[in-house]
Order: structure tokens, then sequence, then C-alpha cells
């Protein structure tokens, strides 16, 4: 079983607040063998000198969309799966370039490209899936034109193959069994209006308290969760009292509805970059007026929704929710956070909250004996110097998942 002995390096466990010199890590198969402030003996290992750069864990995002490969997601209808098949390969292998070596997928992603990635036939992060996200007819997942009256076959329509439309509480429990039986680690649903979707209004509700209900007790049954696409207080509300899990968003939630996230020991996914980049870019790749005027809407309660959450104590985690080509800025959502909080605050959100999100405490998001090797290597120390992760992956000399090298610049 191939080694790999980490040495004369700086660790950055997030659990720590500081960076701590003098540690060695040992790298056995796909698992973190050894830490050790005191030097390894390990004979048969090859060591990798990092040269007093940082080492710590790959950054997990747990919130992305690896096939919806458009900035204006109505341009899918014209995407077969063999073309979304391509560029979302080429979309994960810029998040693993990154450093991003663990996202969650939040609609769209299914078990075909999971495989793929697992079985080494495309570089990528690992992928925990959703499936199709699930909405209520004219929400944020319905994709369909006010012209069209039925959905088109999904071989040949990446929005249809990514989207599903369910109405009532049996349809819903139907469909969430549906994502189940195709290997969902995590079930979507919208529970209020979207931006990037044409006709519903930021502060409609989608989905009823029953509809919700019975998606979250068939996810329950099945040992997963089900995660909320919802923007407004009542929305938040309601999704959380019927059992939702994490709050994707959130942009607008208000003190009540932290203080009742909290309670129910759920968490928040916040994505600011997603709305900074719209602003700035996406009339240019097709967004119409209509959905860059919510856009805008949003905006104003991005950065004080991470006040209001660290208030209430609610655990927040690392998202970015980038559409097709704006996906290049990924990482731009540590600075966009750092407006609020302190560095140390949002690479624990990026890599131990992360786990926590994905039920992989322990194994993700930690350097630790036992813990998957999942580690990257950066010029410097990124809690003074949030910019190390810029650009997209040049000041990551070193890159590993699951052991093995995705890039090597120190031998």
């Amino acid at each position: 079983m191939p080694q790999f002995l980490f040495r004369n390096l700086n660790l950055l466990d997030p659990r720590w607040s500081e960076a701590r010199g003098g540690y060695e890590v040992l790298v056995e198969g796909d698992l973190i063998k050894e830490v050790s402030a005191k030097p390894i003996k390990a004979p048969q290992a090859q060591v990798i000198d990092c040269g007093k750069r940082t080492l710590m864990p790959g950054l997990i995002d747990c919130h992305v969309h690896v096939f919806l490969v458009e900035v204006n997601i109505r341009n899918l209808e014209n995407v077969p799966l063999t073309l979304l098949t391509a560029r979302a390969a080429d979309l994960m292998k810029g998040m693993i370039d990154r450093g991003f070596t663990t996202v969650r997928d939040t609609g769209g992603a299914d078990w075909g490209i999971k495989t793929a990635v697992e079985s080494g036939l495309i570089p990528g992060p690992r992928l925990f899936i959703s499936g199709r996200a699930i909405g209520p007819t004219g929400g944020h997942s319905d994709s369909r034109r006010r012209t069209d009256q039925g959905a088109p076959c999904g071989c040949c329509n990446a929005m249809v193959y990514c989207m599903a439309i369910a109405d009532g509480a049996d349809e819903v429990r139907k469909l969430v069994r549906e994502q189940m039986r195709q290997g969902a680690d995590q079930v979507k649903i919208m529970c209020s209006g979207g931006v990037a979707s044409p006709y519903d209004p930021l502060d409609s509700l989608q989905f009823s308290e029953a509809e919700i209900a019975a998606a979250t007790d068939e996810a329950k049954n099945f040992g997963r969760y089900v995660l909320a696409h919802a923007y407004t207080p009542e929305a938040i509300t309601r999704a959380v009292n019927n059992g939702v899990r994490t709050i994707e968003h959130g942009n607008l939630i208000d003190a009540r509805s932290a203080k009742l996230l909290k309670a129910k020991g759920g968490y928040m996914i916040a994505n600011l970059v997603a709305y900074f980049s719209m602003k700035e870019r996406a009339a240019q790749f097709g967004m119409t007026r209509d959905m860059l005027d919510k856009n805008d809407i949003v905006i104003e309660g991005a950065l004080r929704s991470l006040e209001i959450c660290k208030a209430a104590g609610v655990k927040v985690g690392y998202g970015s929710d980038l559409l097709g080509a704006l996906q290049v800025d990924q990482s731009l959502e540590f600075i966009h956070r750092a407006k609020v909080l302190k560095p140390i605050e949002i690479i624990r959100q990026a890599t131990i909250v992360g786990a926590e999100i994905l039920r992989q405490e322990g194994k993700l998001g930690i350097v630790a004996p036992g813990a998957y090797a999942d580690l990257i290597v950066v010029d410097g120390n990124p809690l003074k110097k949030l910019e190390l992760f810029l650009d997209q992956g040049a000041h990551l000399p070193a890159i590993m998942k699951a052991g093995k090298f995705h890039k090597n610049a120190l031998t």
C-alpha cells in the first residue's frame, strides 16, 4: 500500500486557531495514518518536502451544480446529455484544481457522473449527489416556457434531466423515492422563488407543509435528509418546521427564523459569490433583466444573513452555487465572506462544517488519523491571506484526494 510522508510544513487543522510548525503527516492508502509533532519513521514512504508551506484539509463546497453548465439555464433546453457530461467534466476538473476535493451537488448530478469520478475516468472532487431537484408546477424547478404544455424528453434537454416537478404529497413522496433509487445522498426541494427561474416571485412559497413533510419523512426513512432552496423567513420557517435539515441561500433570513434553525439543529449554506458574480457578468451570458432584478433583491441581504446566523449560533456551510462559465469564481466566496467573518471562521465553514453537513465528521475537513487523505498544500498561510485560494489553484502546489495526487509540483 503506497505511503506518502509530508514533512517540513505548517499544519493547519481547522480545529485549531492557527497553523502549527514542526508536524509531519503520514498517508497510507486513502487514509491519514499518523499525525505527529515528532519525526515519523516510515522508511518505505515517499517523502514530500513542503518547504515550510501550509498543509491543510481539502476544501468542501456544499452547494454546486456540475450539470448546470449554462449561466442562463434556459439554454440547457438544447444541450444533449453527451455534451452535458463533457462540459461537466471540465467544470469538475476546475473545482479540484482550486483545492475543492469534496462538493455537494444540489440538483442535477446523477450516479453516472459520480461513478465516473469515483472510478477515475474523470478527474474531480468527491461528489455527494441530490439527483433531480424537485419543485412544484410553476416553481423554481419548472423550466417550461409559458407555451409548453408538457415536459420534453430528458435525454436531449438537460434542464428536464436536472429538474423534476411534483404536485401533492403523494407525487413528492414518489419522486423522493425515485431519487433514493437513483443513489441520491440527499434530496433537494424548492421552498421559495428563485433568481434563475423565469416566472416565480422570490417571496412565493413553494410546496405546502404536507408536501415538505412527505419529502423529509421519506428521506429520513431511507437514512438521508432534505435540503431546501429558501430565501425568505416564511419559506425557511415552513421548511424547518417540516423537517428540512439544511437551508440553501437564506439571504433574507431574520433573527426569528435563524433562532428556529438553530433550535432544530439545522444548517444554512450561504453562497454570496453567485449573486455578486451574476450582477457583474451574467447579462453577457444571456441572463434576463427579470432574473437580474430578483438578483438585486437577494444581494441586499447577503452579508447581513451571515451576521444574523452568527448571532443566532447557526452553523453556515461554504457554498458557491455558480452557474456555467461563472464557476471559475468559486473561490471568491472566501473574499466576500471576509467582509464580515474572520479567515479561520470561513476556513472552518469550508472544512469542518462542510463535513458535518455531509455527515462525514472525522473523515473529511480535518487532518487526523483515520480521516480521508484529502489534503492541499498552500504557498503561504491562508489565515493571513485568503487570496491564496484564488487564481484557479495557482498557489496550491499539491492537491491530494483519497491518497492520490491530483497535482504535485513539490517533487
